[in-house]
């Protein structure tokens, strides 16, 4: 699509301005916010819907987006004061205001989208990108329609969130709306490789939404759901269910990359692809797979030195690796954990784990205040983000010894995560936040649960012995005991202290002092 105003013409399909006739230079995101106004030309654009669709969510101030206006009036010609193309209202948003013609489909195109042959589609972007379609209202009642807008466009700000995926705006994906589409069409158009689709039907005062993950590329299903609920609380059923997908689709994507990535041939790989396969081995929990892990993301940075997620992912590694005994140098690698951490931090203010891993940094430091805060900026950026709030209730257990105020947080944890093969962690924390509360049964409970995950490391043994031992449960503490030992055979009380940076001092020996009852040497 061309789009044509005063000597300009926007080129859609190349990404690219021109004035009579010559390329104008202009910035990614600056082209993107023109296009934006351009395409909703007929509205006034609230800086909330700038957030949403140019931003895609993540949290700007009032000057950036000020910055990004001044911005494109510049390259356009326009100034604050004539406003002769974008129009300023004051404390509501902006309009574009300048005449703008487009050309209908040429004969022989697609009579939906205009393109021809000769278009170019969307170059594929650099990391999972996604589109949510607009979600079909089977209710028989137009007055559902807002409804089932509405469950579409709060899965689109939620996966926007999650800066490891490139989300198609609204004002695209909104385009297909009434339309029967074909997902491969849908896939080159917009240039993602996953689409979600869904469908919204309302009988008397209850409701069901059906939303599914597909490849676009192959047209294969990758995950599907049905919800239900009641509409006396229409809002908050969209709440939930929103959650619901979103916590469904982002690791569904997650795996299917890996899968993409452990399928390509070394020489084909870039920085995103190693990454993936950094990731295929960092789940895997033994010294040789988080080795290959580390090199992996060693190896993405070195081929794209401003990837803010592979520092994040190589901090990430390193620190967990200290805690599972799988360095020798302890102190240098945390170390190089917290430099990793910094630098994602300042290649990617907006990235959740970046704050995460820079938490867990500042809390093996025993800068416990510091790594609360870091956490809490993780969430504060994604409100999905499981992860972070696991590491927010491990930061107030672990080394602020505040085990009450971990538990809703590790609670929120599963609630986000329910089918996140790495849950036993969350399980295993909780049962040992509750250990420390004198909650034994409770304890006992939760480190069974991790015990049921298959290939975890000896901690989930460990801390169900001591659980145990507390109960005095001896036989079964020593049984639990024992299949940690077999899982790292050179566990003792000097081994277990070393691997725990900054843990807090009453806890960590009151768990030891457990410990010494089912035969941990010193």
């Amino acid at each position: 699509m061309i789009y044509q105003f005063l000597d300009f013409e926007l080129d859609t399909g190349i990404q690219e301005l021109r004035k009579a006739g010559a390329p104008t230079a202009i910035e990614p995101q600056v082209f993107d916010l023109l296009l934006y106004l351009i395409e909703n030309r007929e509205r006034l654009v609230s800086h909330d819907h700038l957030i949403e669709n140019v931003w895609h969510g993540r949290i700007v101030a009032d000057a950036t987006i000020a910055s990004r206006i001044r911005a494109v009036r510049k390259v356009v010609g326009d100034t604050g004061a004539e406003q002769a193309i974008i129009q300023t209202v004051a404390r509501r948003g902006f309009r574009f205001v300048s005449p703008v013609s487009a050309p209908s489909a040429e004969v022989g195109s697609d009579p939906q989208t205009g393109l021809t042959s000769s278009d170019h589609y969307p170059e594929p972007a650099d990391k999972p990108s996604i589109a949510v379609l607009p979600f079909a209202n089977m209710s028989g009642d137009p007055e559902q329609e807002y409804f089932a807008d509405g469950i579409a466009e709060d899965v689109i700000t939620a996966l926007s969130r999650f800066s490891s995926l490139f989300v198609i705006a609204r004002s695209s994906s909104f385009t297909y709306k009434g339309q029967a589409v074909d997902i491969a069409r849908v896939g080159r158009e917009l240039g993602v490789g996953y689409v979600v689709e869904g469908s919204v039907r309302k009988a008397g005062n209850r409701v069901r939404i059906t939303a599914q993950l597909i490849d676009a590329v192959s047209g294969n299903h990758l995950w599907g759901d049905r919800f239900e609920g009641a509409l006396d609380d229409v809002f908050d059923l969209q709440d939930q269910i929103t959650e619901q997908i979103v916590v469904e689709v982002e690791p569904g994507v997650g795996a299917s990359e890996r899968e993409r990535a452990r399928r390509k041939s070394p020489g084909s790989l870039d920085a995103w692809d190693l990454l993936q396969r950094g990731l295929s081995h960092f789940y895997r929990f033994n010294k040789t797979d988080r080795a290959k892990a580390v090199r992996y993301f060693r190896e993405a940075i070195a081929l794209d030195p401003e990837f803010a997620l592979a520092y994040a992912r190589l901090s990430f590694t390193l620190s967990s690796s200290v805690f599972w005994g799988y360095v020798e140098d302890r102190a240098e690698v945390i170390a190089s954990a917290r430099v990793a951490a910094e630098r994602a931090v300042s290649l990617d203010m907006n990235e959740p784990l970046a704050h995460f891993t820079l938490g867990r940094s500042h809390v093996m430091a025993g800068e416990f205040e510091l790594g609360i805060g870091e956490k809490k900026a993780a969430i504060a950026i994604n409100p999905n983000f499981a992860r972070g709030h696991f590491g927010l209730g491990w930061a107030y257990h672990y080394g602020a010894g505040q085990a009450e105020q971990a538990l809703p947080h590790f609670d929120t944890t599963l609630r986000l995560s329910p089918r996140d093969h790495t849950r036993w962690a969350t399980f295993l924390n909780k049962g040992l936040a509750l250990r420390n509360l004198g909650r034994h049964d409770e304890a006992i409970a939760y480190c069974r649960q991790a015990c049921q995950f298959p290939d975890t490391p000896f901690g989930p043994q460990l801390i169900l012995a001591s659980a145990l031992a507390d109960a005095g449960r001896m036989d079964e503490a020593k049984a639990a005991f024992g299949k940690a030992i077999q899982l790292e055979p050179a566990l003792s009380i000097s081994f277990y202290r070393s691997i725990n940076p900054g843990a807090h001092e009453i806890y960590l020996e009151s768990l030891l002092d457990s410990l010494r009852k089912v035969g941990l040497p010193d």
